[in-house]
């Protein structure tokens, strides 16, 4: 039977910014972002060393040493990809960015590229997608864990807005 009172879940649509498996986000292995002090979102095991932009945005934020951007999508939502753990201690070697703060971004277009084997000799490569302004945010509906995601194409989460 048709419930005309029952709410369709609709919202900003958030799609992988890597080739790879994802990960629930409290499976990632540092405190900070299981336990999601920085905030929600999930993680993506990478298969190779591009990162794509997963929204319509802009750049609010590219860290120095390019281990991280920052993306404000066109909804307002403020994601945060981070490339690895610990990876900052890299100092960007291994990192090339294609982007830079203030530049406007579509889905797909390619962020950072990144050396995952020179990542892998001493970090671990599974990198968080993290939704930064969760003060804005009402719902995220995430994709199960565990199943292979492409970049620019699968939906990773769906977030409503306050």
């Amino acid at each position: 039977m048709f419930n005309i009172f029952k709410k369709k879940f609709s919202g900003e649509s958030i799609v992988s910014p890597f080739d790879g498996k994802l990960i629930n986000i409290e499976d990632v292995p540092d405190p900070v972002f299981s336990g999601k002090m920085v905030g929600d979102g999930v993680a993506i095991e990478p298969k190779e060393g591009i990162v794509y932009s997963p929204v319509n945005g802009e750049i609010i934020q590219l860290f120095p040493t390019k281990h991280a951007v920052g993306i404000k999508s066109s909804g307002g939502l403020e994601i945060l990809i981070h490339i690895g753990m610990d990876t900052v201690e890299m100092k960007g070697d291994g990192f090339e960015s294609f982007v830079k703060e203030g530049q406007n971004v579509k889905i797909g277009d390619k962020l950072i590229k990144f050396d995952i084997e020179k990542i892998k000799e001493n970090h671990s490569i599974i990198s968080p997608v993290i939704i930064t302004n969760m003060e804005v945010v009402d719902k995220i509906k995430k994709r199960e864990s565990g199943i292979f995601v492409e970049s620019g194409k699968t939906e990773i989460m769906k977030v409503s807005l306050k």
